[in-house]
Order: structure tokens, then sequence, then C-alpha cells
């Protein structure tokens, strides 16, 4: 993410054979941060999640199957930088504290996953903070005109 250097972009080496493909997503040894949450979401071509984000937790994020446009974003300056995320590229994504993120699903269906670090209890909604997804000011330039969203996001 060249306009967010803070984000950072792991491609891990993988295996892939007649039967499938074999990666793995975090080791202890390549991040010094405990995750203590993880989460995977399921979603259809269309769909918009997020933009979401709080102060203290670190997310680690990749797709395991499909396509997403992945945005990160910082809501202090309104910088915003995105990435596509496939099951193919096996790209994983760190965003830290005080970021946002959100992500649209390019594919039929895409299947996301993201690791949480975060001190203390699970950040709760009422912990979060939410950017709505067209909001003018930020200006992210989404890849759909007319997404399907939860109603947090509308």
């Amino acid at each position: 993410m060249d306009k967010l250097p803070e984000v950072q972009i792991h491609t891990p080496s993988h295996f892939s054979d007649m039967r499938g493909d074999l990666w793995t997503i975090w080791k202890k040894d390549d991040f010094d941060l405990e995750f203590n949450h993880d989460k995977v979401s399921v979603s259809k071509k269309n769909v918009i999640r997020g933009i979401h984000g709080d102060e203290k937790s670190w997310k680690l994020v990749t797709c395991l199957y499909g396509e997403i446009y992945f945005v990160v974003l910082n809501p202090k300056t309104k910088v915003w930088d995105y990435v596509i995320l496939t099951g193919k590229n096996k790209k994983i994504v760190l965003v830290p504290p005080t970021y946002g993120n959100g992500h649209c699903i390019l594919s039929d269906h895409a299947v996301f996953m993201y690791k949480w670090s975060y001190d203390g209890r699970y950040p709760d909604v009422k912990n979060q903070f939410t950017i709505k997804w067209n909001d003018p000011i930020v200006g992210v330039e989404w890849p759909v005109d007319n997404p399907i969203l939860s109603r947090r996001d509308t």
C-alpha cells in the first residue's frame, strides 16, 4: 500500500499440487503480536463490509476463497488505499490500530479471514468507529455503485 506505508502486505510461501494449495497465514515468529480472536466472513458479490476500526486492535486479514477489494483508511488524514486479495494471490495485510478497513466482494462468493490483537476485551461495535462507505470527504473509489450493505454500514 503505497499511500499507507504503515500497513504491511505479506505474501507467504505456499505449496501447490494436484490436491490444491497449502499456505501459512500466521506464525508467531513472523509477527511480534499476540492475536486472540479470529473471525471469518462469507459474503456474496457486491457486498461491502466496513469501513470499521478501533483504537487498540491490530488486524491480520486475508482472503481464503474468491476475490476481494480490500480498503484501508487512516481516518485522521483521510488517506486510503486498496489491495486485491484473492485465494490465489494469498496476500496477507496487517492493519495497525486506529486504521479502518472495509472490503467489497468482487467474485460470486468470497471467504475473508481476520485475526484480532487487542488489549483487554474484544472491541464491541460500541467501541469501534464506522465511516460510511461513500463518505464524500474520504472518497473511497469502490468498484460497485449499488452495494449490498448492513444497517450499520448504510
